[in-house]
């Protein structure tokens, strides 16, 4: 029987035991460093931090603009308050930190509940998960699965009809069910200002060839497209949704006339797959006199009447990134690129932008796996051809070229050949921190058993020598004199096909700091 002291006692016990008691249910959301140079709004974690904000507690955290993140990281985990580590990861450059960062939460912070999500993450689920250095995986939006997740965690409550994760059961790995796109309008409002408590947003708005202040931005979610070839397919499944012109607008023109932006890149798979939205979107932000960047498809923009075309240009669009792919009508089929896209309308595409004075800046993929090597290097040699040729038609379009590196969707004919040459994904996480396969995620140095040291040396010469005849546009350093002086030196090679060992080339582009787009973005300062 308790006697009458003790009930006394209780309440104070109470109450010294609430002070000493640290809420643990924060979360982290971190975005690991993604490129040396000057760095873009991470449209990734704001779109997850927009699901949470006013529900949790959490703080961002970008390795691009940490001097050492890590230490930011490990500041707030000491406080014991922090029970998730969120980390959105895509391929290439994220994998430096991501990783064993994520392995020194688990290690240091065994209580910490590891999610990780983005592109990486999904497409390489198996290394990813079977890691345990993680624990969940968002595959896809997370604008309601991350928060069910945290709910869930936090409450003690089962996550198994939770849609869009994956995770490991005992030795199991269990995929549940993708759920249906959202639609964006219904989303919470992007938490701008709450960013710019962390790192005030003038960081993230730099100069680039758009314009002195440039923003990123992300106004849908997916692509309606199944190109074998591409990261998005096997997470978006051919669906896509996009954000209303009106709301798409708003938040630019926040951006605007709270910091300033003269100028926006549009991140977005596919901006352009509604015509009715680019030109509602156009009409409302023409006054606005910015400058603005998006990718789109050629079979989907040359749909589109001329009227809409010279209201993009009347309202800013300078310049749009294309997937050009092949000259190979037949490679474009095994593809699986979908739509009605030929090697002949993008000759034609190309010369219907000109009218319109809007760049088109097409992305050419050069050794895809063929029958024989004598194949491979050929198409090779045509795709090379190819493009010289757009550029007779169209100089001022921007030509940028991949090595190809296997993203092949499971189940089309290019996964079957890809598989069948003996390629392989590293099958442990720690192993993708190879530098080989980092160079191999930015489609630049290659590990496929098709290509040989020949035909890789040949594609990266013809690339010097044609980013020397036509240096691009949004390298606004390179001077007119510079440009002149590449110009000429590259003249002989690139007529005659000589691209063998480059090297005066390449060493004035390295002395110029010249910048590939298709690496780093656009130059911004």
């Amino acid at each position: 029987m308790i006697d009458e002291q003790t009930l006394v006692e209780i309440p104070a016990l109470f109450l010294r035991e609430f002070r000493n008691f640290k809420i643990v249910n924060k979360v982290i959301l971190f975005n690991p460093r993604s490129a040396r140079a000057k760095h873009r709004i991470p449209n990734s974690i704001l779109q997850v931090g927009a699901s949470i904000h006013g529900k949790f507690d959490f703080v961002f955290v970008d390795g691009n603009l940490e001097k050492d993140p890590w230490l930011t990281i490990q500041r707030y985990l000491d406080t014991g308050e922090f029970g998730y580590f969120g980390c959105s990861v895509m391929p290439g450059p994220q994998l430096k930190q991501a990783i064993p960062f994520t392995l020194k939460v688990k290690s240091s912070y065994p209580n910490v509940i590891t999610i990780w999500g983005g592109y990486f993450a999904s497409n390489q689920y198996k290394s990813v998960i079977n890691s345990p250095s993680v624990d969940y995986i968002v595959n896809g939006p997370g604008d309601e699965a991350f928060p069910q997740l945290l709910n869930a965690l936090g409450n003690n409550l089962s996550i198994d009809s939770i849609q869009n994760l994956i995770y490991k059961r005992g030795d199991k790995i269990i995929k549940t069910p993708s759920a249906n796109l959202v639609d964006q309008d219904t989303l919470p409002q992007l938490p701008y200002p709450y960013l710019h408590q962390f790192y005030p947003l003038s960081r993230y708005l730099g100069k680039t060839f758009l314009g002195n202040r440039t923003a990123a931005y992300h106004s849908s979610m997916g692509c309606p497209f199944t190109c074998s070839f591409c990261a998005v397919v096997p997470i978006y499944k051919a669906r896509w949704k996009g954000k209303s012109a009106d709301l798409v607008y708003n938040d630019i023109k926040y951006l605007i006339d709270h910091h300033g932006a003269d100028a926006v890149e549009f991140h977005d798979n596919n901006f352009f797959v509604n015509e009715k939205r680019t030109v509602e979107f156009s009409n409302l932000i023409k006054n606005e006199r910015i400058i603005w960047w998006g990718e789109g498809r050629i079979d989907t923009i040359d749909k589109y009447k001329d009227e809409s075309l010279a209201t993009m240009r009347d309202a800013g669009c300078r310049m749009i990134f294309f997937g050009a792919e092949t000259s190979n009508d037949e490679l474009l089929k095994k593809m699986d690129k979908g739509g009605t896209q030929t090697t002949a309308q993008m000759k034609r595409f190309a010369a219907r932008m000109k009218k319109f004075d809007i760049i088109p800046e097409y992305s050419f993929v050069l050794g895809f796996p063929a029958e024989t090597p004598e194949k491979v290097m050929q198409q090779i040699d045509e795709d090379i051809a190819y493009i010289k040729q757009i550029k007779e038609i169209n100089p001022s379009t921007e030509i940028i070229i991949y090595v190809y590196s296997p993203v092949a969707t499971e189940g089309s004919e290019l996964y079957k050949q890809v598989t069948a040459s003996g390629f392989k994904f590293p099958e442990k996480l720690e192993d993708w921190l190879d530098p080989a396969w980092q160079n191999f995620d930015l489609r630049k140095n290659p590990l496929t058993p098709w290509l040989t040291s020949e035909m890789v040396d040949k594609i990266i010469g013809f690339e010097t020598v044609l980013n020397a005849q036509y240096p691009t546009v949004s390298d606004f350093r390179l001077t007119p004199i510079k440009r002149k002086i590449l110009r000429s030196l590259s003249n002989f090679r690139y007529r005659t096909n000589f691209f063998t060992l480059p090297y005066e080339l390449k060493v004035l582009q390295l002395l110029w700091k010249y910048r590939q787009p298709e690496i780093e973005g656009f130059v911004m300062e």
